[in-house]
This record gives structure tokens, C-alpha cells and sequence, in this order.
């Protein structure tokens, strides 16, 4: 496995990550190039891609912002053990933000009404033939967490700033079955944010840091 830092061509101050801030930058969305669609454009499953959500929850700590993920469970047949956020398959008659809400509350017990929706990205394609949407919100404390331990092993927060920072966001490679892979990375302390997860905190890193 190969590894290299990507090149970004912004920042954002720290002091500037505010819920007032996200909440302003979601009302007025800039004009941005997502860095990735995915990593399953070639690879759908038979019948095409199915559905689905995720949150991308926002905590406004006062002091910080910090971005809620969890770690699967290592016995689940997608993605085991692997950094994710809350969320899943579509079910008939709901849209993306009612996907993702619901997820999040069978997932992890946040209820749905702490969470204030400030809006979507793009589209991101998987290898295992999902077209997901993530939606981003923000969560005020006090809030109650009840994780799903059938699907959820650990719950825990980064800092949106650590996030943001382009010194922490990594372009890897890797050789599989004889073809070359790329993926975005994102490492932080124990957790090894990559994959899905982290290629659509790229697309956050770029609709955030685009110019308005």
C-alpha cells in the first residue's frame, strides 16, 4: 500500500467553524467540484445501484464543532469493522433525509428531533453497489446515544477542524485482485477514517472550503 498527502488548495480558519457558520454556508451553497463520485462507478451490483443515506452529524460543542462516526462490528457482512457513518438502504416512499434520520436512530439512538438538517452533498457511488447521499446536520447537546451493539462497536468524535485540515487528508493506493485502487484516507489517533467515509468528508472539505 501506497501513500501520499493530497494537495488542497484551502483552508479554513478554526475559529470560523461555527454552527452560525455551516448553518450560513448550507443557505447559500457555493458552486464546487466534488473530489470523488465514488468507488463503485464501474462496479454495480445486477439491476443497477439501490439507494441509500447517511448522516453526517455535526456536534456543536461550543468550543468546537466535532463530527460523530462509528465503528462497525467486526462480524457484519459489509464493511466490518470499518469507520462509517450512521445510515443505510432506502426504504420505499422516503427521501434521503428520512432515510438518514432514521437510520441514525435505530443505529445509535440519536432521536431525530436533535438533529437540525442543514442540507446534502453529492452522490456517492460504493463498491457494494449503493448510490448514497449523505446529509449533513447539526446536533446540540444534551443528547442521549443508545448504539445498535448487533451493528455499532464504538461511537466517537474528531474534530471538524482536524477534518478540514489538508494536512491530514491522504490519497493511497493499493493492488487487488491485479487492479489498482485508489482511495481517499483520513487517519485520526486509533481510527483509520478511508474508504467511503472518507471520500465523502473530502466532498464536505471541498463544499465548505469553495469559494462563495
Amino acid at each position: 500500500m501506497e501513500s501520499a498527502v493530497v494537495e488542497s488548495a484551502a483552508n479554513v480558519a478554526e475559529e470560523d467553524l461555527t454552527a452560525t457558520w455551516l448553518r450560513q454556508r448550507f443557505a447559500a451553497p457555493p458552486a464546487y467540484e466534488p473530489a470523488t463520485v465514488g468507488d463503485g462507478w464501474m462496479n454495480p451490483r445486477p439491476g443497477g445501484f439501490r439507494g441509500a443515506a447517511v448522516l453526517v452529524p455535526v456536534i456543536d460543542r461550543g468550543e468546537a464543532l466535532t463530527v460523530l462516526f462509528t465503528r462497525r462490528t467486526a462480524h457484519l457482512h459489509d464493511h466490518a469493522g470499518q469507520i462509517s457513518f450512521p445510515g443505510g438502504r432506502t426504504e420505499p416512499g422516503e427521501d434521503a433525509v428520512q432515510t438518514a434520520l432514521r437510520e441514525t436512530e435505530e443505529e445509535i439512538g440519536l432521536a431525530r428531533d436533535r438533529v437540525h438538517v442543514l442540507g446534502e452533498l453529492n452522490q456517492y457511488t460504493t463498491v457494494t453497489g449503493y448510490r448514497v447521499t449523505p446529509v449533513v446536520g447539526v446536533v446540540q447537546p444534551p443528547f442521549d446515544l443508545a448504539p445498535d451493539d448487533f451493528e455499532v462497536a464504538e461511537v466517537f468524535e474528531v474534530p471538524l477542524a482536524f477534518l478540514l485540515d489538508p494536512t491530514n487528508h491522504q490519497r493511497n493506493q493499493l493492488v487487488h485482485d491485479g487492479v489498482r485502487r485508489h482511495y481517499y484516507a483520513m487517519p485520526y489517533g486509533p481510527y483509520y477514517i478511508w474508504g467511503a467515509t472518507a471520500g465523502m468528508l473530502m466532498n464536505l472539505y471541498r463544499f465548505l472550503t469553495a469559494e462563495q
